[in-house]
């Protein structure tokens, strides 16, 4: 198991959510990331490799939670899902990140369903265990803290853009999010190298696969971008967001 911890620990990782604050846009340090070695190797421990494909389950909103899953490898989709049968993204994870909050040590119900969006390896930490390593090691405990604190933060920010932004807004802000973690300049334009598709955009800013795509090709035909996604004029998407 060590070589995927390792991989987890010296990995900067990031997530994919809607926001618009500059505090969340940025790449986010693994939740190993500043332990020490004595308290990777208590993790290590306790831990439990998983693989999953593609669309299979983490877990499904409702079950009861047991532990959380450090991602080693892959991207993992957690969701929402209304009793309409509307899905609702919260957020993608990636390598470092963890998901299986806010009830980290494993007593209560999920609350949203997470599953692999691409083949994913992950480490489960049991929550009984977990928690006894929290109170032997008060560094174990502050990075948990943490890690919590950042995922309250990225919901909060989703509620109130869900709450107080149209969806033009929530577009465009979720593009200059995407270019700000996952672009790379190119020339002059700013080249988000992350795969997603029409309909990954869409459950993210609670919107249609059909109206991302009619937008986006309106972008696109007033050079704003160019698919895909390649973002030429930063500032437009940026303007009456203020």
């Amino acid at each position: 198991m060590e070589p995927a911890m390792h991989r987890a620990n010296s990995a900067i990782a990031a997530g994919v959510m809607l926001a618009e604050s500059d505090n969340l846009v940025r790449p986010l340090p693994g939740l190993l990331d500043g332990l020490s070695r004595a308290d990777c190797n208590r993790l290590r421990a306790i831990g439990r490799e998983k693989a999953l494909e593609a669309g299979q389950l983490v877990w499904s909103q409702g079950d009861t939670q047991a532990g959380i899953y450090l991602i080693s490898e892959g991207r993992i989709r957690s969701y929402y899902a209304a009793p309409s049968g509307r899905e609702v993204t919260l957020a993608y994870w990636f390598p470092g990140n963890f998901v299986g909050g806010p009830d980290i040590f494993g007593t209560g119900p999920h609350m949203w369903t997470s599953v692999a969006a691409e083949r994913s390896r992950l480490t489960f930490m049991p929550g009984p265990a977990l928690r006894r390593l929290a109170l032997e090691s008060p560094t174990i405990a502050v990075a948990l803290l943490d890690a919590l604190a950042f995922k309250a933060r990225c919901y909060s920010a989703m509620a109130q853009m869900l709450g107080t932004r149209s969806v033009t807004e929530r577009l465009h802000s979720l593009l200059i999010f995407l270019s700000h973690v996952y672009g790379v300049k190119r020339g002059g334009e700013i080249v988000v190298g992350m795969p997603f598709t029409h309909g990954d955009l869409a459950n993210l800013i609670g919107s249609t696969r059909q109206w991302v795509t009619v937008q986006l090709a309106r972008l696109q035909e007033e050079g704003v971008i160019r698919y895909v996604i390649s973002i030429l004029d930063l500032s437009t998407l940026g303007q009456g967001m203020e």
